[in-house]
């Protein structure tokens, strides 16, 4: 009999193997997608069902050899050393902001920016992502592109989104209201005894109701994902067509040694 487990373990595998294979052949050829459809298909055995023909040992096996090399490539790929973190960051290390988070936000800001001011000649003022959406720890030690993935499951791309810096007030409200360490980068801000948001700086100077401002975020959030829904408000928005989860991998491959960021983006009186 199969082993369901092992052998779903595999197929996952060969779904990551394909994802590169599709991401190293787009790199190299202007492929777009335009459309993307699903549906379900129930697994359950229908009534009457002839049930399904049990794969003999020789037919496993031949199986398991065919999967093999697949397996070996995408896990070597995979497990390759892209850099080295100094200290364990995760998401539950403060209550306004976490160490993983601020890196995250500065990251996606940052990678993000060299693709927004390279088409759209303009920069990135604030990166603003969920806490729910970092799925595992950055570990301690080697880091490798499993560890992106395991980080960012999810196929998110970012989205940069202008908004008047009377929706950027209403982020911070949002932030407030929500108790939650959203990573966030490009805004400082302090929290008053009555609970109300002052000091509110964008790149260090002061907001301007008036101004637009652009907001990097994921495709998920841009639509009011997580009730979010001042980027419902945007002037304009950029989609960048860079998953987040690659966004990751690009700057673990530029950097020798995590930095811990640490610097204070959010006071509270």
């Amino acid at each position: 009999m199969v082993n369901l487990k092992k052998y779903n373990d595999v197929l996952k595998l060969f779904v990551i193997f394909l994802t590169f294979v599709f991401i190293t052949s787009c790199s190299k050829q202007n492929y777009y997608i335009t459309k993307i459809e699903g549906k379900r298909i129930p697994i359950a055995e229908k009534e009457n069902q002839a049930p399904e023909p049990k794969l003999d040992s020789e037919q496993t096996k031949l199986i398991e050899n065919f999967i093999k090399p697949y397996r070996e490539h995408i896990n070597k790929d995979l497990d390759s050393v892209l850099a080295y973190c100094p200290v364990t960051l995760d998401k539950s290390s403060g209550k306004w902001q976490t160490t993983i988070g601020n890196l995250l936000a500065d990251v996606t800001l940052m990678r993000g920016n060299l693709v927004f001011n390279a088409r759209e000649k303009k920069n990135i003022d604030i990166c603003l992502l969920n806490h729910g959406g970092i799925r595992s720890i950055l570990p301690k030690g080697n880091v490798t592109s499993r560890t992106a993935f395991e980080i960012m499951p999810f196929e998110n791309s970012m989205v940069v989104v202008a908004l008047k810096g009377a929706q950027i007030l209403e982020l911070v409200d949002y932030f407030i209201n929500e108790k939650k360490p959203h990573p966030l980068s490009g805004l400082t801000f302090t929290i008053d005894k009555n609970n109300a948001a002052k000091n509110i700086l964008i790149q260090g100077k002061s907001i301007d109701k008036d101004k637009i401002y652009y907001v990097g975020t994921n495709d998920y959030l841009s639509n009011g994902g997580d009730n979010m829904n001042f980027f419902k408000k945007s002037v304009q928005k950029y989609v960048l067509d860079y998953k987040l989860r690659n966004i990751l991998i690009d700057y673990f491959k530029e950097v020798d040694t995590i930095p811990v960021v640490n610097d204070v983006r959010i006071t509270v009186e």
